[in-house]
């Protein structure tokens, strides 16, 4: 095998032709310049279909995004998922469901989630389905704890999600059935912490939603226009935690013989709060209080660790991924990013599998992310992102080497369009150096994004703008070693694959979907 191969994922780069809000293509961005000018290159679908969602109106995101990448396939995914296990009732059929309602039956069912119709993480729809159906099996007390968005939907659109679960909750409510919302805050300010980087989150949101202890409110809506009051700038996923109250002792405290669902469907944000309900000997911060309930997932956020025990939805059981079959050719692969996406490139990428396929051929490297706000440090670890991937090709060791640049996705995500300009000009300085180390050592150089953010920052009314969109992402190819075309076609993420078998002069697995391009 004479070719190998660099992938840059830019995560959270779209296309897109509008300039007004367009951090991408208002940055000075000289490198990703020349790539689109001088290389093949096209432009692919990262969002709704083509990543397995429900339809081409749902945004891609991180997760299904290097999901795809990484098998060659499309597979539903989240909301699709969960869906399709409501639609036919796999989910009030399931083992998990059935023992979860038995064991409160006389106790509360707690439900935690992000309260939001984004269907990245979560979907309201869900929230409501299991509320109706927790009245239907003669369920008396139901609580919800609430994390509220403001990255996926508008930054400040928490009341409107607020006030349609309490429509619902109106209309259930009887002298039989008691729901009602006991808890909440941002979900970048407590509970949805990912790969470790700041379990600190996790702890407040135990103690919020387990403990009751937070600031005190007579209900949400007050908390929120409080908060709100006191800091005019600060958005949804940033809201301090907050405890709903009666007569002052808060309504919804998490106690023995309680059952508890944690119903976002996407895994890297739901792991750490699992583990804490899950693990009698969990050590990453005093529970205080670990009371005896039955916790379950909405679905199965870790297969290979088990995390969590109990979940409602079947995972899809991704297979042949593109690194089972490289490893078939002994192809050395390395990756690396920060924290942030660090288990984007190994986890996801490896069809949510934890371990690697083989030790021997794969090495992931890691740059730990700050705990701070991303638009203060916009360039985030991408100077020592670059760093650890250079020297890995001037080792000469692998031939598959892959790397994820937060900075679109993460910073756009503030909604501070400085900051992500910023951002995306950090990451062309790198790209810089990444182009020219892959040159001078006979590298083929990939460039693509898993979705689109950065280049949509202002929605049609110019409002500021913190999710992702449903552009189209750049896929380049820059090499001067081989001749190949770009085919005329409509290719998505999980079209990249058997690009790569292509580049490498290997077969594609048979399941993949086809090549990008082919050899002249």
């Amino acid at each position: 095998m004479k070719n190998r191969l660099v992938m840059v994922i830019m995560d959270g780069v779209g296309y897109s032709e509008n300039s007004n809000g367009n951090a991408v293509k208002n940055a000075n961005t000289p490198t990703l310049d020349l790539l689109m000018n001088k290389y093949p290159h096209t432009l692919i679908n990262a969002h709704g279909t083509y990543v397995g969602l429900p339809s081409d109106e749902d945004m891609g995101n991180s997760e299904v995004g290097h999901n795809a990448m990484g098998c060659g396939q499309i597979y539903s995914q989240g909301a699709k998922l969960v869906n399709e296990a409501i639609n036919n009732k796999d989910i009030f059929n399931s083992r998990t469901w059935n023992e979860l309602i038995n064991y409160c039956k006389n106790n509360t069912l707690h439900l935690i989630g992000l309260l939001s119709d984004g269907n990245v993480h979560s979907n309201i729809n869900h929230l409501f389905e299991l509320i109706k159906r927790a009245k239907e099996e003669k369920i008396k007390k139901v609580r919800i704890h609430i994390l509220l968005d403001g990255r996926d939907v508008p930054k400040t659109s928490a009341l409107i999600y607020v006030s349609k679960l309490e429509n619902l909750l109106k209309e259930l409510n009887d002298s039989t059935f008691d729901a009602r919302i006991a808890s909440g805050g941002g979900r970048m300010n407590i509970t949805m912490d990912r790969y470790e980087a700041n379990y600190k989150m996790v702890e407040k949101g135990w103690h919020t939603h387990v403990l009751g202890d937070a600031r005190y409110f007579e209900n949400a809506t007050t908390a929120i226009e409080t908060m709100r009051n006191e800091n005019p700038d600060i958005i949804d996923q940033d809201l301090e935690p907050f405890v709903i109250v009666e007569n002052n002792k808060p309504i919804g405290t998490i106690e023995d013989n309680d059952s508890v669902i944690f119903f976002n469907f996407r895994g890297d944000r739901a792991i750490e709060i699992s583990k804490s309900f899950d693990e009698e000997n969990f050590d990453k911060f005093d529970r205080v209080r670990y009371p005896k309930v039955y916790y379950a997932g909405m679905l199965e956020y870790d297969s290979e660790a088990k995390i969590p025990k109990h979940f409602l939805t079947e995972p899809p059981k991704i297979k042949n991924t593109l690194t089972e079959e490289l490893n078939k050719y002994n192809i050395y692969e390395y990756a690396v990013s920060e924290t942030q996406k660090y288990g984007h490139v190994t986890y996801f990428w490896n069809g949510n599998r934890q371990d690697k396929f083989d030790d021997n051929l794969e090495t992931y490297d890691i740059v730990p992310s700050d705990i701070i706000s991303f638009d203060k440090k916009p360039e985030m670890k991408s100077f020592e992102i670059t760093d650890k991937l250079i020297t890995a090709i001037e080792s000469n060791k692998y031939d598959f080497l892959r790397i994820n640049f937060p900075n679109g996705d993460m910073v756009g995500h503030t909604g501070n369009y400085e900051a992500t300009i910023k951002a995306m000009e950090a990451v062309d300085k790198n790209l810089n150096r990444i182009l020219d180390t892959c040159l001078k050592n006979n590298y083929i150089l990939i460039v693509t994004a898993d979705h689109g953010n950065a280049e949509e920052m202002y929605d049609k009314n110019n409002n500021t703008k913190t999710s992702h969109s449903l552009n189209k992402v750049p896929f380049i190819i820059a090499t001067n070693n081989i001749n190949f075309k770009i085919k005329e076609g409509n290719f998505g993420l999980a079209n990249i694959a058997s690009t790569i078998t292509t580049l490498f002069d290997i077969p594609k697995n048979p399941s993949w979907k086809e090549s990008i391009i082919e050899k002249e």
